[in-house]
C-alpha cells in the first residue's frame, strides 16, 4: 500500500462524501418531505445491514474509512451516498410504469459499478475478496434499489397513492 494511493483515496473518499452531502438537501427539500424522509431512512437501514453483512462474511473490506475502530462498514457510503442515489432513483420513477422503472435503474447502477470497479482496482478504499466481482455489485445494487422503490411504493398504497407532505 502506497502513501500516495492512499492519498488519493483519502482525496476521492472526502470530495465524493461532501458532493453528496451537499447535494442531499436539495433531494429532499421543498418535495414530499415525508416520503422522501423514509425513502432516506429505509435505505440507510437496507444498506448497512447488507453491507455489514458483506463485510462481515469476507467478501468486502474497506481498509479507509472513518471511525475505523468502531466501524467495518463504508459509512459514508451507506449514510450519504447511496441513500442520496435512492432518493434521485426513487423520485425520478415516481409516476413511471415498471418498464420505465427498470430501465430506470440504468443511469444510476452503471456509474456507481463503474465508480465502485475503478475504487478497488485504483485506490484502498475497496477490497473485493471471495469472489466477489463487478457483477455482484451490479446485480446487488439493482436489488436494493428496487427493494427500497417497492417499500416507498408500498407505502404509498397504504397512504391512497397520494404525496404524505409537501412542503412550500
Amino acid at each position: 500500500m502506497s502513501l500516495k494511493k492512499d492519498k488519493g483515496s483519502s482525496a476521492l473518499l472526502v470530495i465524493t462524501t461532501i458532493v453528496s452531502s451537499l447535494l442531499l438537501p436539495f433531494a429532499i427539500y421543498k418535495r414530499s418531505f415525508k416520503d422522501w424522509i423514509i425513502v432516506y431512512l429505509v435505505s440507510i437501514i437496507g444498506n448497512t445491514l447488507a453491507d455489514k453483512f458483506l463485510v462481515t462474511k469476507g467478501y468486502l473490506r474497506y481498509s479507509i474509512r472513518p471511525f475505523p475502530k468502531r466501524f467495518r462498514i463504508h459509512l459514508p457510503f451507506d449514510l450519504i451516498l447511496y441513500p442520496l442515489m435512492l432518493l434521485y432513483y426513487n423520485q425520478w420513477t415516481l409516476n413511471s410504469k415498471p418498464i420505465g422503472i427498470l430501465l430506470k435503474l440504468f443511469p444510476f447502477v452503471i456509474p456507481q459499478v463503474l465508480l465502485e470497479t475503478f475504487a478497488e482496482r485504483k485506490t484502498n478504499l475497496i477490497e473485493w475478496k471471495k469472489g466477489w466481482k463487478w457483477y455482484h455489485s451490479f446485480i446487488s445494487l439493482i436489488i436494493k434499489l428496487l427493494l427500497c422503490r417497492s417499500i416507498i411504493a408500498g407505502i404509498r398504497v397504504l397512504n391512497k397513492g397520494k404525496v404524505s407532505v409537501k412542503i412550500k
